[in-house]
């Protein structure tokens, strides 16, 4: 399966770097543009969610590292405020 990286900005300035099992995240995310925390978590889950989906098709369980980049992404946005910004700053295939 083609996997991919995209950075994120958080709305204290910290970037991290995210991983996603699937190209998916292209179809919700575009690099330069910013969500309010609530969509960004939204459309995160939806993303995480068809990626895994396609891993299980695939090789018969989900993904674990998929799994894990959402769990750091929920995590990291309980210290957000629900109207803060997030940015997509980049892909990498």
């Amino acid at each position: 399966m083609p996997e991919m990286l995209f950075d994120v900005r958080w709305p204290d300035g910290e970037r991290t770097r995210c991983y996603s099992p699937s190209l998916i995240i292209k179809d919700y995310f575009q690099p330069g543009q910013s969500y309010v925390l609530s969509e960004f978590l939204i459309r995160s889950r939806e993303a995480y969610r068809i990626a895994d989906e396609r891993v299980r098709a695939r090789w018969g369980m989900g993904c674990g590292n998929g799994q894990r980049t959402l769990l750091d992404i929920e995590e990291r946005a309980r210290n957000c405020a629900p109207d803060s910004l997030v940015t997509i700053e980049s892909f990498t295939e």
